[in-house]
């Protein structure tokens, strides 16, 4: 974790930070993984798996830049908010095509 500084937070070591976002990808791949196994109405292929730790990878990585480059905790607050926002949009366009058929 971050520690304080002088007057702004200290950035945690840059490994440290990619082996976190390749935990939480991980984990987060880990649920549809599980619910597979449970009940027939989730249905993951390979490539689903492959796309989806793309994107999970890909958002995490993007987001520990903005982290590591802003300063003020307003604009990180707001970074967060639209690459988290992006990030939905991706994975809802990807799954079910909410403005083009990508997803059908």
């Amino acid at each position: 974790m971050s520690t304080l500084a002088g007057n702004h937070l200290a950035k945690p070591h840059l490994g440290k930070s990619l082996l976190t976002v390749a935990a939480v990808t991980a984990a987060i791949l880990m649920i549809p993984l599980v619910a597979m196994q449970f009940t027939s109405e989730v249905v993951w292929t390979g490539t689903d798996f492959i796309v989806a730790g793309v994107l999970l990878a890909f958002t995490g990585l993007v987001l520990l830049t903005a982290l590591r480059r802003l300063r003020s905790a307003r604009s990180r607050f707001i970074a967060a908010g639209v690459i988290g926002l992006g990030f939905l949009y991706c994975w809802a366009e990807l799954a079910v095509g909410i403005f083009t058929n990508l997803g059908s």
